[in-house]
């Protein structure tokens, strides 16, 4: 068991205590009369104090008789000795002869206090003995893990209980995007309520659902959903809960869990961050097979999918790391329904942008369709942070509201990093970097298949020098030709420095590490080079150890010249585009050089209008379309009412009224 501080402060409580009394009771000793009558007539009394009320006299003895009486050459403390008198007065007349007879000389106190303080002094040292040790208990028990149960009961588990009642608020109306997930959770929040509708065609109620996809997608926003929206317990813990030093601990704890869980039924238990404790049995060969967690694991399995019934208790769990999770984890009859959360596309992130301005002061500026294009691959914490950082902006500036340039701003800061305009650049490297970042604009303005620009800039931000955004297409999947043209224009900057400038710099380090990672995929992956067709030596199931590869020394002397054939072929084909465009370049540098900052308009003023149209226009085109035809439809079935309308309702001509509806559809 672990070491706690505060057993060591019960120790040391307890040895206070037992001292206190040693010490109280080491030096004192009842005597009769007759030996104290002795003492006090010899001078051995340095101190008297008479207990009148309660009839007995305490006398403190000095060095020397102390020796005497109690036998010993070492004194500890104040040594005293008490009798019994038999009375107060009586006692007064033996005073006054010992100090005529025998010249009595101490200090001599009278004390009359009750019994209750007394008894009060003599236990009251006990008492806070007692109290201190409750206390150190109760500290115990909260800081020693284990619950609500603490060191005591440290088997029980520490799942968080939440009800229709509890402060959870979130429901489904806060989880924007994610619709085919959301439906899926919401037929199971529907299994709990109307089991009947389900149980009368003979079907049964799953009994897990897993949810996966990486980190910020919401999955845990779509459990708290369940707990906003269902009418039952919901039971909400982290796979870490389960793992303690302690052995058994565990799978004690998944017992406990699963017995509440019964009790309350029906009802949800979540598990969050499920590969704590759920991680494949086996893969450490450093550690036995009996270790603790894998026997948490072990009783997870049995009660999920036991001999007993576990009838309306639904387990939802959430990973962004599903292929390490064990296979009998995974398994129709424990979860049996994996719900993939991905990253959200277009139109989901237009919703998630709504959901997070409701509470941000925005102007007539912002426009959610550009915020939503310029932040592909952005999950739904990514949004939340670009509307949070874009409010903190508009406030360092003094705003009374948050505009369009403070999300710029924002998406900016979050991308390439905080602006670094007093980092110190000579005029020889801002040159340098302009021929570089227009390079890589020029390329993929002119090929089709590579990323539209957005901006582009040579104010330093975060560890680069210079950057530019790019606009991704958002594929499903990716042909040969697109990666080609992806990596020829991220070359491009490289590429320009060896044309326009005679030689090259660090500064394409990052360009070169995406391309070779690119190449490489390409011949390992994807099977898309001339000599390696159609095969590909990745393992997707990750469940098998990665000690050696699947391929001979043969075959990774192949790859890699494969490799650097494609990355040889991009580059001297981005030298060629540029070669022949290389006055539109100059042109592109010079306003690079000039402005710090440019816009994809500014590329179109010199290279000309792009002759293709991105998949992401195309769908916004598609939009567009499909609300023009929604518009006429609507207006057609209005115009047979427009026809009743009274003379009197109609706008005479040139009024205010049909010039703002002229207005608003020039707009």
């Amino acid at each position: 068991m672990r070491f706690n501080l505060y057993w060591m402060y019960a120790i040391i409580a307890l040895s206070l205590f037992g001292l206190y009394y040693i010490n109280d009771s080491s030096m004192s000793k009842e005597v009769n009369w007759t030996e104290f009558e002795r003492i006090a007539k010899e001078g051995g009394i340095s101190r008297l104090t008479v207990f009148a009320k309660k009839g007995y006299a305490e006398a403190q003895l000095n060095d020397s008789t102390a020796k005497a009486v109690f036998k010993t050459d070492e004194i500890v403390g104040h040594p005293t000795v008490y009798t019994n008198i038999p009375s107060g007065d009586s006692f007064a007349v033996t005073l006054d002869n010992w100090k005529k007879e025998n010249g009595f000389n101490a200090e001599v106190y009278y004390e009359n206090s009750s019994d209750i303080s007394t008894i009060l002094w003599s236990i009251g040292p006990i008492i806070f003995f007692i109290i201190f040790w409750i206390y150190l208990a109760r500290r115990m028990s909260n800081q020693g893990g284990g619950g609500s149960g603490g060191v005591f009961n440290v088997g029980k588990a520490k799942a968080q209980l939440f009800d229709k009642d509890g402060a959870v608020k979130v429901t489904f109306d806060d989880v924007a995007g994610l619709s085919e997930a959301k439906q899926e959770v919401e037929e199971i929040v529907e299994f709990l309520k109307h089991p009947s509708r389900y149980t009368d065609l003979g079907g049964k109620i799953p009994k897990g659902a897993l949810l996966v996809g990486p980190p910020g997608t919401g999955k845990t926003l779509l459990a708290k959903a369940v707990a906003g929206e269902a009418n039952v317990p919901f039971f909400s813990l982290s796979g870490s809960d389960f793992v303690e030093m302690f052995v058994g601990v565990g799978a004690s704890r998944v017992r406990d869990l699963f017995r509440q869980a019964k009790e309350k039924a029906p009802c949800i238990v979540f598990i969050d961050e499920i590969d704590a404790v759920g991680r494949a049995r086996g893969k450490n060969p450093n550690m036995g097979s009996n270790d603790e967690r894998e026997n948490t694991l072990n009783q997870l399995l049995t009660e999920m999918d036991g001999f007993g019934s576990n009838s309306g208790v639904i387990i939802l769990a959430a990973t962004n790391r599903a292929d390490i999770l064990d296979k009998a984890l995974l398994r129709a009859g424990r979860f049996d329904r994996q719900i993939y959360v991905e990253l959200p596309e277009l139109n989901d992130r237009k919703a998630i942008f709504k959901v997070h301005l409701r509470n941000v002061k925005i102007d007539e500026s912002v426009d959610v369709d550009l915020l939503a294009r310029q932040t592909p691959g952005f999950s739904g914490a990514d949004i939340a942070n670009v509307c949070n950082e874009a409010a903190l902006i508009a406030a360092r500036k003094n705003k009374k509201s948050v505009q369009r340039q403070d999300f710029m701003d924002a998406v900016d800061r979050i991308v390439g990093g905080l602006e670094k305009r007093s980092k110190i650049t000579t005029q020889e490297e801002k040159r340098s970097i302009a021929i570089h970042e227009a390079g890589h604009a020029s390329i993929s303005w002119l090929l089709r298949y590579a990323n539209p620009l957005i901006k582009v800039t040579i104010v330093p931000r975060g560890r680069a020098l210079g950057a530019a955004w790019y606009l991704p297409e958002e594929r499903q999947i990716t042909t040969r030709e697109q990666m080609l043209d992806e990596m020829c224009a991220t070359l491009g900057g490289r590429a320009a420095e060896e044309v326009f400038l005679g030689r090259i710099s660090t500064g394409a380090s990052n360009d070169l590490e995406r391309v070779t990672k690119q190449a490489y995929a390409m011949v390992v992956y994807f099977g898309m080079s001339d000599k390696l067709p159609n095969l590909s030596y990745y393992d997707s199931t990750g469940q098998e150890y990665g000690f050696t590869k699947p391929y001979s020394e043969d075959t990774a002397k192949l790859i890699d010249d494969e490799v650097s054939k494609i990355v040889n072929e991009q580059y001297e084909r981005a030298k060629q585009i540029l070669r022949e465009n290389a006055d539109k370049h100059a042109q592109l540098a010079e306003v690079l050089l000039t402005r710090e900052v440019i816009f994809a308009e500014d590329v179109e003023h010199i290279f000309g209008k792009r002759p293709w149209v991105s998949r992401t226009e195309e769908i916004l085109q598609n939009e567009e379309a499909a609300k023009q035809e929604e518009e006429k439809a609507d207006s057609k079935e209005e115009a047979p009412k427009s026809t009743e309308n009274t003379a009197e309702d109609t706008p005479p001509e040139g009024s205010g009224e049909e010039k703002e509806q002229s207005t608003n559809s020039q707009e």
